[in-house]
């Protein structure tokens, strides 16, 4: 039969990076952090179907269309759209920048001797006034307006409260002094407890910034938590004092003191590693992607698996999580791989809204996948005293097993829905290896280079270079200064909103810390799990239970790494109570805090995938869990045993192969469940649906008397499949291998249903 084609974005479309325009310093789109989206926000079917028919950038297409992929994946993200900023503005926002982004390759190499926190204050003094230039205010006062916020210019308002900015947040380093204020950044230091009023003016000038800050980047929800926190810190006294949560109370200048000049307020861990590991990886990101790794990327996992029967759904998996290298965002991972691969699944067939659950899973896997975890990673590391490397390492075995469970899926998949194999059009893989693979290396520098004992910092700014001068084997792709311009543009346009929820993390974590909020909440949740068993082993599952519930319900409402800093300094304390080891507990708070983008009703990564694909909402997001079903299940499996350790690679070569191998047998028989079918072999009925269910649970319960249990109840599942396929005789399915060229016209229509 005549090939089907379908397209790559081409080199313009920069897949899989940061979703704004190269317009060159003069000019900055931010179209890439989009709305948060809640339960009431989805799309209509007429919203899916327009934006479903969004083309594929393809060569003959102008820079309208290719900005529309963008503003699709910019939707879907934890941010809120920012501006275009062109013109003198766009100058200004660029020149701000890259002198951040200059400050920081500076403090790498030649940190300021005044310490971190001297460093962090300029650091939030250059982001946090361009957040009120890049990001509208979403409040429109006249209804004339006829541009949307994203098009107009910052407005007076803006321009005011970016001053404000910059003023409160050099406040702690101006050198003259004012009454009792001022007097330069020792003298400030020197007053920390007794706060004078000036003080606390600014403080309070800073506190509240930031909280309009974060209301304009992720929306109301985090600073109200912010205000419930502050509430809690003041109002905390006025509880009964038997209530186990009530305090002695703190009065406001406590609260400013303990937000403005401490080491766990505004300048606290989070902001630190917004401000040296995430910048520096942004940036380095940027490079990736204008060096055209994105672009390679996709077309190595579409050459890697051309002709296998499945190639379609491996391309989907492959895509995102190479890509997850150059983006950081699964929404945003998902909308690129899905805008090249979805044409491709729906030649083969697939439902859209299976089509879309593949995706979306795929999206997030970039999150949890080394070497470039998701932003919390880098926190796990401050708070544990350990190396980047060691981060990843405990990433490993996981990773390794989320991927086994989304790619047995999709082989389930092809087999149960009848899938047509699809042959991709395209190059040999070796072909590309030999020509780009030297975008690989640069990552493989991170690794060496942490494994030589450098710190995060240094080896991704050595990668970068790395990237950059690579970027000259490929003319298409060169770093000419002007492109470096725009890499650090993009870079540290990338932590404004993650900086400014980093900063405004601290109001959570120094009211915590004050008041001892984690160590009653932590005993609160202890004793409802203890209100119903006292076997040790029961109340630490239930804990464990109830705290994935509590961390997945907090990530519905705020930003990853947000949910992180709450998850970690409210429920951590409770799974360390209970003798749970800290790497276990700092993971297990990580993974559900990123699961936020594939848990309904918000699901993120879900929505995204649905509008690329023009499924319907809630099934692509329940098709969404089924993919992602063993990110839920392996934090518990580390966690309740001490065998589980073996999954982050902790322990002896004994514990890791028995946690990994059984842990896969459990990950596996539980895809055969949820998919219902066995490959190989046949489908599997309602009956060995259920055992091999509660066999893939039982299995991750790492003890030896549950993984005989698991392993007897798996063989009788698949003993049954067997029985039930020599009843029924072998169905079998026709084959009708289907052409897809990816190499000539690059249009595809996203309304058609697989």
């Amino acid at each position: 039969m005549d090939a089907e084609v379908v397209a790559l974005p081409p080199d313009e479309g920069r897949v899989g990076g940061p979703e704004w325009a190269d317009d060159g310093p003069g000019e900055t789109h931010h179209h890439s952090r989009a709305a948060h989206h809640t339960a009431g926000e989805h799309h209509t079917a007429d919203e899916r179907d327009t934006v479903g028919k969004h083309h594929t950038p393809g060569e003959n297409e102008s820079p309208e269309q290719t900005q529309d992929a963008r503003e699709l994946a910019a939707r879907f993200e934890e941010e809120k759209p920012g501006r275009v900023l062109a013109g003198p503005v766009g100058v200004l926002f660029t020149g701000i920048t890259v002198a951040v982004g200059l400050l920081t390759l500076w403090q790498v190499f030649l940190p300021l001797s005044q310490g971190s926190k001297y460093y962090l204050i300029f650091f939030l003094a250059g982001v946090l006034p361009v957040v009120f230039l890049a990001y509208p205010s979403g409040v429109r006062l006249r209804r004339t307006a006829t541009d949307p916020d994203d098009r107009r210019g910052p407005t007076p308002v803006d321009w005011l409260l970016a001053l404000a900015a910059l003023v409160v947040c050099l406040y702690p380093v101006l050198p003259v002094a004012i009454g009792a204020g001022g007097g330069g950044y020792d003298a400030f230091l020197d007053r920390q407890g007794l706060l004078d009023p000036l003080d606390v003016a600014f403080g309070t000038g800073l506190l509240l910034l930031l909280l309009e800050a974060c209301r304009r980047t992720t929306g109301w929800i985090l600073p109200a938590v912010c205000v419930l926190f502050l509430g809690y810190g003041y109002y905390g006294g006025l509880l009964p004092q038997s209530w186990p949560v009530a305090h002695a109370g703190l009065d406001f200048g406590q609260l400013v003191d303990a937000f403005y000049n401490s080491d766990s307020g505004f300048y606290g861990t989070p902001l630190d590693v917004a401000a040296s590991y995430i910048v520096l990886f942004t940036i380095y990101g940027a490079v990736l992607d204008l060096s055209g790794a994105g672009r390679f990327f996709v077309e190595l996992s579409a050459a890697a698996f051309r002709r296998s029967r499945t190639a379609a759904g491996r391309t989907a998996v492959a895509s995102g999580f190479l890509l997850g290298t150059v983006s950081g965002s699964g929404a945003a991972t998902t909308v690129s791989i899905g805008a090249v691969t979805w044409p491709i699944l729906r030649r083969a067939g697939y439902p859209a809204e299976r089509a879309g659950g593949m995706l979306a899973a795929a999206g997030v896997g970039a999150i949890l996948s080394p070497p470039t975890l998701g932003a919390a990673a880098f926190i796990i590391a401050e708070y544990l005293g350990v190396s980047y490397l060691q981060v990843l390492g405990w990433a490993t075995v996981p990773t390794i097993l989320y991927y086994l469970g989304i790619l047995l899926s999709v082989e389930i998949d092809a087999r149960r829905s009848g899938v047509r194999p699809v042959v991709i059009d395209t190059g040999s893989a070796w072909r590309l290896l030999a020509r780009f693979g030297y975008h690989f290396l640069s990552l493989l520098v991170i690794i060496v280079v942490l494994a030589l004992g450098a710190s995060a910092m240094r080896a991704v700014v050595i990668a970068t270079a790395v990237a950059a001068v690579l970027s000259f084997l490929d003319r298409r792709h060169r770093l000419t200064p002007a492109r470096l311009v725009t890499a650090l543009r993009d870079g540290v346009r990338g932590v404004l909103a993650v900086s400014a929820v980093c900063a405004a993390a601290g109001i959570i974590t120094a009211t915590t810390t004050k008041t001892g909020l984690g160590p009653q909440a932590a005993a609160l949740l202890i004793d409802g799990a203890q209100a119903v068993s006292s076997e040790p082993a029961v109340v630490l599952a239930l804990t464990a239970v109830l705290a994935a519930v509590a961390l997945s319900l907090l990530g519905l409402a705020v930003p990853v790494t947000a949910s992180f800093v709450i998850g970690w300094v409210i429920i951590g304390p409770a799974l360390l109570n209970l003798g749970v080891e800290a790497p276990a507990a700092a993971m297990f708070v990580f993974y559900f805090a990123v699961l936020s983008e594939v848990s309904p009703p918000t699901a993120l990564a879900a929505v995204a995938a649905a509008a690329v694909t023009g499924g319907r909402l809630v099934p692509t997001m329940w098709q969404t869990l089924r993919y992602a079903l063993p990110a839920y299940l392996i934090p518990l499996a580390f966690v309740i045993t001490p065998t589980g350790l073996g999954l982050l690679g902790i322990g002896g070569p004994g514990r890791i192969l028995t946690a990994g191998l059984v842990s896969a047998l459990g990950v596996a028989v539980l895809a055969v469940a949820a998919g219902g079918w066995l490959p190989g072999v046949g489908p599997a009925g309602v009956p060995e649906r259920i055992l091999g269910a509660v066999a893939g649970l039982v299995l991750l319960w790492l003890e030896p008397l549950p993984m005989a249990i698991g392993a007897a109840l798996a063989a009788l599942a698949v003993a049954g499949v067997y029985v039930r396929r020599g009843a029924a005789g072998h169905p079998g399915r026709p084959a009708v291998e289907e052409s897809v060229d990816l190499g000539e016209e690059r249009e595809w229509d996203g309304s058609t249903r697989g």
